[in-house]
C-alpha cells in the first residue's frame, strides 16, 4: 500500500491533468469513501477559496488539508502549534511515501536547516511548522520564496483572543499572510479547529483577513459518548477513579488531572495496579514522546495529562476519559472528551467537581490575570528604544513569574512589543481597556462551565448548542447521565421522598395556567418556609425533566446593561397530565454510586455552597471566604443608619443630575433598587460594585468611580 501511494503521489506533480477528489482519497489515502461533510470541504480548498472548518476532533479534519494539498501541487504549509501533534501528521504522510519537512524547538538545528534547504528546492510536498518560528528573523521572508500549494492552520481557535487556548504567535499570524500567500492568484488559507464558538469563528475569520471565506461547521454531536457530570470532593476522586479504571472494559483511558503534581501522584497511584504515566509540559520531550509511543502501542493503558496541555493523541480506542476536575472552558473540555470512542464504540466521559474547583480556578485566573498595577509598573519601565527583558525584570520590584506573566499580557493587548532577540519596546497606551474586556471574558467562560454541572439539559445537546448548531440541539442523546440516569456507572440517584412528590404536584400546579416561570421565583413561591435549600429545589427540577414533565431552558435577560441567567421553567404536555393521584417515580442525583453497585437512600446532606463568579485580585484583593451574613439581617446602629441615608440622599442628587444631563429616565442611570443596595452594603471595589444585583458592567464602567466614591464618605 505505501508504495502505490507514493508512486499515486509521485505522479500528481508530473501529471497535467486535474486529478478527481475521489481518485486521491483512494489511491493515496486508501479510503473507500470520504466521511461526512469531507468531500465538499476538499472540493471548496482546491477551487483555491480560503474557508474556516470547524468539525470536532476525530471527524477527519486532516484530510481536508491533505488531499486538497495534493491536488493542487506544489508545497503546503501548515502552521500547528502542538509539537506531538505536528510529529503524529507528519509522520503518517510519510508512511503514505509523501515527502514531509517539520521544524519546531524539539529539532536540531541541522535537521531545521536541512528542512529549509528541501523546501527551498521544491522537494517537500508538506511543510510543518510552529507558530514562534514566524518570529525569527528571515524565516518568513524564507517561506515568501516559494508559491505554495495552500496554508493550513490547525488548531486555529489560538489565534482568537476569546479562544480557549489564546496564543499571542498566533495572534500575530495575520501581519505574514499576504506576504506567504503571494501573488497575484494567492494561495487559499484553510483555518481548522475542533473548537469554536460563533464569536471565537469571527474572531478567526476577521484576524486572519480572509477572503470570502467559506465556513463548514459541522459534527459536533457525538452519538457514541455517555456523558456523566458528578459532584465528589477532591479527596475522593483518586480513589473512584482507580475504581473506574480498574475495570478491563474501561480501557484505554486519559484522566485529565488540574496540576502536574496531581497528575504525577494519581499516575503514580494507578501504576501500581494498571500501566499508567503523567504527561505533561513539564517533562522533557523524550519524556513525552515515550509515553506517547507507549500509549499508542498499548504497553500504557492510562495517561494522567494536565488539562491546560493539549496531548495530540490520535487514538481511535479510547474507552474513557476522566476529568479529576473543571476544565476552564466548555470548549477545552469537549475537545477532551472527543478523544475517546473515535472508533465508533460506546465510550464514556466522566466529569467530577465539587465547590473546590472554583477557588483553583480563581487561583488560576488570578495567576494569569495579574493586577493592572502590574502591567502599569512594567509599561511604565518601558521606552521607545529597545530593551533587555532580563535588565528590565531585575530592576522590577515583582516577582519572576508575576512580571513575565504581565508583560506576556502587556504584548498581547499592545502595551508592548518584544523582539525575539529578547529586547523589547513600550507599544500604545490603550491596553487597559481590552485587557479588562479579557479578563472578565476568561471568567464568564468558568461560569459556563459551572451553569453546565448543574444544567437539567442533556449533556451532548448542551454541547451541541455551544457551538451555535441550534438546529441540532434540541434532540437528546438517550446516553448521558440526564437522559438515562439508570445507566449512569458513577453518579446515584435516588427515589423522591413524600415531601419531594408534593413539592413537584405543586410546581405543576404553578406552571400550568402560565406559559414559563424562572426556577427561582418558583421556589419563593412555593417553598415559603425555606423546606429545601436551593440546590436541592434544582435537583428536584432536574428530576421532573428527566421524568419529562417540565422543560428546562437555559435564558438570560438584560437588566442596567448587566446580563442576567436564568433558567426557564414550562410544562410538557406529559406534566399537563400529573394529578395528585398520579405516581411518580422521580429519580433525584444525589452523590456517587457505592462501589457502582446498588443505590439507596442517602443520608441528609448539608446544604452545599453557592458557586458564585470568579473574582479577579485585581478586582478585589480580599481571598474567597464564607460568605458573612448580609447587613439586612443585623439591626443598623443609628450611626450607620444616618450614614446610609446620607450616602442615599448623594447617590439620588448625583443621579437626578446625571439622567437630565444624559437626557434619560433616572432608573436608566441607576435603579432604585440597587441605588439602596449600594447605600446599604457600601461596596469598597470595582468587582463588589458589580455583586450588587442592577449594576452591570457598562455601569459600572461609566459609573463605578463616583459611586465607589459615595461609599466611602458622604460628604
Amino acid at each position: 500500500m505505501q508504495q502505490a501511494s507514493s508512486r499515486a503521489a509521485s505522479s500528481l506533480s508530473t501529471s497535467s491533468q486535474p486529478v478527481q477528489p475521489a481518485e486521491l482519497l483512494h489511491s493515496v489515502f486508501g479510503f473507500a469513501s470520504f466521511r461526512a461533510n469531507q468531500e465538499q470541504v476538499c472540493r471548496t480548498a482546491i477551487s483555491g477559496r480560503d474557508l474556516l472548518l470547524v468539525m470536532p476532533t476525530g471527524a477527519g479534519k486532516s484530510l481536508c488539508y491533505q488531499l486538497p494539498a495534493l491536488a493542487r501541487g506544489g508545497t503546503a504549509l501548515v502552521i500547528s502549534p502542538l509539537i506531538s501533534l505536528m510529529e503524529d501528521q507528519a509522520a503518517k504522510l510519510a508512511a503514505l511515501g509523501l515527502r514531509v519537512a517539520r521544524i519546531h524547538s524539539g529539532l536540531a538545528r541541522a535537521a531545521a536547516r536541512q528542512a529549509c534547504v528541501e523546501y527551498l528546492q521544491g522537494a517537500l510536498q508538506f511543510l510543518f511548522i510552529a507558530p514562534e518560528r514566524l518570529r525569527v528573523p528571515g524565516f518568513p521572508e524564507m517561506l515568501a520564496k516559494r508559491k505554495l500549494a495552500l496554508i493550513a492552520i490547525d488548531e486555529a481557535h489560538c489565534i482568537s483572543h476569546w479562544g480557549h487556548d489564546f496564543r499571542p504567535d498566533y495572534r500575530m499570524l495575520g501581519q505574514h499572510l499576504p506576504a506567504l500567500r503571494g501573488a497575484p492568484d494567492p494561495a487559499p488559507v484553510l483555518a481548522m479547529t475542533a473548537t469554536a464558538t460563533p464569536t471565537v469563528q469571527a474572531d478567526i475569520l476577521a484576524q486572519l483577513g480572509m477572503i470570502a471565506p467559506a465556513k463548514f461547521i459541522h459534527g459536533f454531536r457525538r452519538e457514541n459518548l455517555a456523558i456523566e457530570v458528578v459532584e465528589i470532593p477532591q479527596p475522593d476522586r483518586a480513589p473512584a477513579i482507580f475504581r473506574l479504571l480498574i475495570k478491563l472494559s474501561h480501557r484505554p483511558a486519559i484522566v485529565y488531572a488540574p496540576s502536574r503534581k496531581q497528575s504525577e501522584q494519581l499516575a503514580a497511584e494507578l501504576s501500581r495496579a494498571i500501566p499508567a504515566a503523567a504527561y505533561h509540559a513539564g517533562l522533557d520531550a523524550e519524556t513525552r514522546e515515550r509515553v506517547q509511543r507507549a500509549f499508542q502501542a498499548g504497553e500504557l493503558e492510562v495517561v494522567v495529562a494536565t488539562i491546560a496541555f493539549g496531548m495530540g493523541i490520535d487514538k481511535a480506542n479510547i474507552r474513557t476519559v476522566i476529568h479529576a476536575g473543571l476544565s476552564a472552558t466548555l470548549e477545552g473540555y469537549y475537545q477532551e472528551i472527543g478523544r475517546a470512542g473515535r472508533d465508533g464504540a460506546l465510550s464514556r466521559t466522566f466529569l467530577m467537581h465539587s465547590y473546590a474547583d472554583q477557588r483553583t480556578h480563581d487561583f488560576f485566573l488570578n495567576r494569569d490575570y495579574p493586577p493592572v498595577e502590574s502591567l502599569s509598573h512594567v509599561f511604565e519601565a518601558l521606552t521607545g528604544d529597545p530593551q533587555n527583558v532580563d535588565k528590565l525584570r531585575a530592576a522590577s520590584n515583582l516577582g519572576e513569574e508575576e512580571f513575565d506573566k504581565a508583560l506576556e499580557k502587556l504584548e498581547i493587548h499592545g502595551g508592548a512589543r518584544v523582539d525575539f532577540d529578547g529586547s523589547v519596546t513600550r507599544g500604545a497606551p490603550g491596553w487597559k481597556k481590552t485587557y479588562a474586556i479579557q479578563a472578565r471574558h476568561r471568567a464568564e467562560q468558568f461560569e459556563k462551565v459551572l451553569r453546565y454541572t448543574v444544567s437539567s439539559e442533556c449533556r451532548v445537546a448542551a454541547l451541541v448548542r455551544h457551538f451555535g448548531d441550534l438546529e441540532d440541539a434540541n434532540r437528546p442523546c438517550g446516553k448521558c447521565d440526564i437522559c438515562d440516569p439508570a445507566g449512569a456507572v458513577l453518579r446515584q440517584f435516588r427515589r423522591a421522598t413524600a415531601l419531594e412528590r408534593e413539592i413537584v404536584q405543586s410546581i405543576v400546579d404553578e406552571l400550568r395556567p402560565v406559559d414559563y416561570k424562572a426556577a427561582g421565583a418558583l421556589q419563593r413561591n412555593l417553598d415559603l418556609v425555606g423546606r429545601l435549600s436551593r440546590s436541592d429545589f434544582d435537583a428536584l427540577l432536574d428530576a421532573m425533566a428527566r421524568a419529562a414533565l417540565i422543560e428546562i431552558e437555559q435564558a438570560e435577560y438584560e437588566k442596567n446593561g448587566e446580563v442576567i441567567p436564568f433558567r426557564k421553567v414550562r410544562l410538557t404536555a406529559r406534566g399537563l397530565e400529573v394529578r395528585p393521584a398520579t405516581p411518580l417515580p422521580l429519580l433525584i442525583g444525589d452523590g456517587v454510586a457505592d462501589e457502582f453497585g446498588g443505590r439507596s437512600d442517602p443520608p441528609m446532606r448539608s446544604k452545599k455552597p453557592k458557586l458564585t463568579r470568579p473574582k479577579l485580585v485585581h478586582e478585589d484583593p480580599k481571598p474567597a471566604k464564607t460568605p458573612a451574613p448580609r447587613p439586612e439581617f443585623r439591626p443598623p446602629t443609628p450611626e450607620e443608619q444616618a450614614f446610609t441615608q446620607s450616602i442615599e440622599a448623594k447617590l439620588r442628587d448625583w443621579r437626578a443630575t446625571e439622567a437630565k444631563r444624559l437626557g434619560v429616565p433616572a432608573y436608566m442611570v441607576l435603579h432604585d433598587r440597587a441605588l439602596a443596595a449600594v447605600a446599604q452594603t457600601r461596596p469598597a471595589s470595582p468587582q463588589q460594585l458589580s455583586q450588587i444585583p442592577g449594576i452591570g458592567p457598562a455601569q459600572a464602567e461609566r459609573f463605578g468611580e463616583i459611586i465607589l466614591a459615595f461609599c466611602r464618605s458622604p460628604n
